[in-house]
C-alpha cells in the first residue's frame, strides 16, 4: 500500500466513523418522535427517509473508502443489507451473489467499482455482482449508458492524464487498490452494458 492510499483510507475510515454515530442518533430520535405521534405528515417522512439514506451512504462509504486489513472479513448478509439500503429509492438496483464469508478488501474494490459504474448510469439501470471461485465480475446494464471514455481508460492505464474531480475520486482509487492487491482489471464497454472483472 502506498503512503498516499493509506492516508486516504485512514481519512475515509475516520470521517465515516465520526459521522455514523450522530446520524444513527438522529435516526433514533426521528423514530421516537414518530412513535409518540407528536409530529406527523410528509415533513416527518422526508426527514426519516433522508436520515435512512444518509446512514446507508455512510455505511457504504465506510467500506469503499475506509481502511481494510488483509485478514479482515465481512459477511454476505451485511453486504446485502448495505446494498439494499443504498438501492432503496435509487434508479440503480444492485444484485449481489457471493460466498457467505468475503475478504473485506475484495468488497472495498467491488464497492469502488460500483461507484464507477453508477457514473455511467445517470438514468438508472441494474448492476449485477458475482463471485466465482477465482474472479469477481460486475455487469452494469442500462438503456442509456453514458461512459466517460477517459475516466474508464484511467482504470486500465493509471498513467493516463485525466482530470478527476471529487465525484470521480473512485477512478483514481481503483487502480491503486488493484496494484495493492496484485490484481488486473478486465473491462468491456458496450452500447447498453459495461462488464468489469478482476
Amino acid at each position: 500500500m502506498t503512503d498516499k492510499l493509506d492516508i486516504a483510507a485512514l481519512v475515509g475510515s475516520r470521517i465515516c466513523h465520526d459521522l455514523i454515530s450522530p446520524i444513527g442518533a438522529i435516526g433514533n430520535g426521528v423514530e421516537l418522535i414518530s412513535m409518540a405521534g407528536s409530529i406527523t405528515g410528509p415533513e416527518m417522512m422526508l426527514i426519516s427517509e433522508s436520515v435512512a439514506h444518509a446512514n446507508a451512504r455512510i455505511r457504504f462509504f465506510r467500506i469503499a473508502f475506509g481502511a481494510s486489513g488483509q485478514d479482515q472479513r465481512i459477511g454476505r448478509l451485511e453486504v446485502a443489507a448495505v446494498l439494499s439500503d443504498i438501492s432503496h429509492g435509487s434508479r440503480v438496483q444492485i444484485e449481489w451473489d457471493s460466498p457467505n464469508d468475503i475478504a473485506r478488501r475484495d468488497v472495498k474494490l467491488v464497492f469502488l467499482l460500483i461507484l464507477c459504474l453508477e457514473t455511467a448510469m445517470p438514468f438508472g439501470g441494474k448492476i449485477s455482482v458475482n463471485r466465482t471461485e477465482t474472479r469477481w465480475s460486475l455487469t452494469a446494464t442500462s438503456a442509456k449508458l453514458r461512459a466517460d471514455a477517459a475516466l474508464w481508460q484511467r482504470l486500465q492505464n493509471p498513467k493516463a492524464v485525466v482530470e478527476i474531480g471529487p465525484a470521480q475520486v473512485q477512478f483514481a482509487l481503483v487502480p491503486e487498490e488493484l496494484t495493492r492487491q496484485h490484481r488486473r482489471l478486465s473491462l468491456e464497454i458496450g452500447v447498453a452494458e459495461i462488464a468489469v472483472s478482476f
